[in-house]
């Protein structure tokens, strides 16, 4: 049977000793940690941290900092953005966890092929420094919801053929980008090709320039996106980004349980 792991954004304050048992409890399967605000981790607590993800056989992911801009006019802040984007990496490591999420670049006053190239040029010199570490993680850019922000999925599509990275797919970004006009089986359609996804999904309310905030998770919206994926006998992570990310992502369980 396809592998469907689905977790939260996050423990919801519970921290990670009470988390993970949270979520071994209610048998969902995966959790993204949150380096919102920046990497506060030590290496040795990432180590612990994995191990009792390991234990409650829980997959593991990381969301690097917001923060985030490898096609900024300031060198420093791409510098940073590169620094806080391994330093997740780093953690992401001693975790276990597979793939570091994170949102790319904005477009600012540059078009949009120039941008590309920026952030194909740092991305490739990111993994260089990750196969240098001997990390084994992946970078997992994610589609974003506001059109003045680079994360396209077509152009996301385009980067992983070319460099080989891998790529989150926010569905609810993706909705909120294309104003509601793309559905789930269009979305998965474009990535039929792919071993497993990662992917990001909640409600999610927009205006005309995109994404303007994560709402709860209708339960009609999971039941449209889980019949397409098990429709397609799809290997993929869901991870929940509502403001109830584990209530929601619990909810998501039980209907993908009665699907199947």
């Amino acid at each position: 049977m396809n592998k469907i792991l689905i977790g939260p954004g996050g423990t919801a304050g519970l921290g990670y000793d009470e988390g993970l048992k949270r979520l071994h409890e209610l048998n969902l399967g995966a959790l993204e940690v949150e380096f919102t605000h920046g990497v506060n981790m030590s290496n040795a607590t990432a180590k612990a941290v994995g191990e009792i993800a390991k234990k409650f056989d829980i997959a593991l992911s990381c969301h690097a900092p917001y923060f985030i801009n490898l096609a900024s006019e300031e060198k420093a802040k791409i510098t940073a953005s590169k620094k806080r984007i391994l330093d997740s990496c780093e953690k992401a490591y001693y975790l276990g966890a597979k793939c570091v999420v994170f949102h790319p670049a904005y477009f600012g006053k540059m078009d949009k092929k120039n941008v590309y190239k920026i952030v194909k040029e740092e991305v490739t010199d990111l993994m260089g420094t990750i196969n240098q570490n001997k990390w084994d993680v992946e970078l997992a850019l994610e589609t974003t919801g506001k059109h003045s922000a680079f994360g396209d999925l077509d152009e996301l599509l385009q980067l992983v053929k070319e460099i080989k990275c891998a790529l989150t797919l926010d569905f609810a970004h993706m909705k909120a980008r294309t104003e509601g006009k793309m559905g789930y089986g269009e979305m998965l359609d474009k990535v039929k090709g792919f071993k497993h996804i990662h992917s990001h999904f909640s409600g999610i309310e927009w205006t005309a320039k995109g994404e303007r905030r994560h709402l709860l998770t209708p339960d009609k919206e999971s039941k449209e996106l889980l019949t397409e994926i098990v429709k397609r006998k799809m290997d993929i992570t869901i991870i929940n980004e509502s403001p109830d990310p584990i209530g929601d992502a619990y909810k998501m369980k039980k209907i993908l349980d009665e699907l199947r």
